[in-house]
């Protein structure tokens, strides 16, 4: 986890190594964050891992806040938009090499102690795991935002992606309520202009008592959906307006219409 961690900070780093102050100053689709703001949200997390206290300031605006963990984000986020982009990567650059060899130093039954975590009480290694997709998650968001695709495969991508999968039968069973028998498949493109021939991501949730992943479609489906990756990325995590998505022909829709739009209308599940 600490090497895929590494990984992500590192593609972040060379993203962030091109960008002139206008990009960094893009807005993104979470709500009043530009680019910088993501790289801002990643190093106050790892701040607060250190135990610094959160900033005390005014931020301009919290309408979108829904709990006590996006109002500390938020304290963060305003502290850094004094800096220059190149001022926060830099920072960036020394903080990550920092929490890097204090991750590594660690003794293995630190990894295993069981504390709070974005998903419940679980061991380190947990909310280690976390990071890696949390961090991943917020360099697509800068991605999007620049469209500079990119870092779509590869472990540090491949390991966020799955940890998306594992909800899908949430989506699928407890949002959208979907009756035994109903079988949803999501056809995702991962190619991408690094790697045009990168083979699609399968994922099949199937019905049957309860919603589960499945390892083969069936034959006849109740719905398939058709994206790209990027697509599925920023509507499972809350970025995207599903509706604008199907409009526009970023989601395709075969099988059972008005499932299969249920479907991508409740797409996301993280807060």
């Amino acid at each position: 986890m600490i090497d895929l961690l590494e990984t992500v900070w590192d593609s972040i780093v060379g993203l962030g190594a091109g960008l002139d102050e206008d990009q960094w100053k893009s807005p993104s689709e979470l709500p009043g964050w530009t680019v910088q703001d993501n790289l801002s949200h990643i190093i106050g997390t790892e701040r607060m891992m250190q135990g610094d206290p959160t900033p005390d300031n005014h931020p301009p605006r919290t309408d979108h806040v829904r709990n006590p963990i996006g109002e500390m984000n938020e304290h963060w986020v305003q502290h850094y938009r004094a800096l220059s982009g190149a001022e926060l990567l830099d920072r960036f650059r020394q903080l990550s090499a920092e929490r890097l060899a204090e991750l590594r130093a660690l003794p293995p039954e630190a990894l295993d102690e069981v504390g709070p975590t974005p998903v419940g009480q679980a061991p380190f290694r947990e909310f280690l795991a976390v990071r890696v997709m949390d961090s991943w998650i917020h360099e697509q968001d800068m991605r999007r935002a620049l469209d500079r695709p990119g870092h779509l495969a590869g472990p540090a991508a491949d390991h966020s992606v799955a940890r998306l999968v594992t909800a899908m039968p949430y989506v699928v069973g407890k949002k959208v309520g979907a009756p035994d028998g109903t079988s949803v498949v999501f056809d995702v493109s991962r190619a991408d202009q690094s790697d045009p021939a990168a083979p699609p991501l399968t994922i099949v949730v199937v019905v049957d008592g309860r919603a589960a992943l499945a390892e083969t479609a069936p034959d006849d489906p109740s719905a398939t959906l058709s994206l790209d990756l990027t697509t599925f990325v920023s509507l499972a995590t809350g970025r995207g307006d599903p509706d604008a998505a199907l409009d526009a022909g970023r989601v395709e829709v075969s099988g059972d219409a008005s499932l299969g739009r249920q479907v991508v209308q409740q797409l996301s599940f993280m807060m």
